[in-house]
């Protein structure tokens, strides 16, 4: 199990599962969020709390991105529509969790600028990108 938390403590997610790995995205509001992701369906094995607000993309209508309504931290997404069996995939902001449970995960890079595909993974762990 894997939890994160915003900066003044009043959003927070749990992931069920610890991520075996996590994505980096270089996508226009990725690169500018800093996050990186580890995946799931709300609902199911990630569960949130508190209140956020909600951003949606002008040029997509498939990912509805949630803020702390205080602090401003990104803490997840929400896709926008249900995958065939019912859930809505979401990922979290692990840079909202502790450093120490993901320190050692590969980070998969995401082209989602220019071309919306995966990346080799080339080598890089959460530590090497941590700050």
């Amino acid at each position: 199990m894997l939890k994160g938390w915003c900066h003044c403590g009043e959003v927070g997610w749990t992931l069920v599962q610890a991520p075996k790995s996590v994505t980096a995205c270089n996508c226009t509001i990725c690169r500018r969020y800093g996050a990186l992701w580890a995946y799931g369906y709300i609902g199911c094995d990630i569960q949130t709390t508190g209140q956020t607000t909600t951003y949606r993309r002008s040029d997509s209508r498939d990912i509805l991105f949630h803020f702390c309504a205080i602090c401003g931290c990104v803490s997840h997404y929400v896709a926008t529509f249900e995958d065939e069996n019912g859930y809505k995939r979401t990922a979290v902001n692990v840079r909202m969790s502790d450093f120490s449970p993901i320190s050692e995960l590969p980070i998969r890079h995401f082209e989602g600028r220019d071309c919306f595909k995966a990346l080799p993974c080339d080598g890089r762990l959460v530590k090497d990108m941590w700050f």
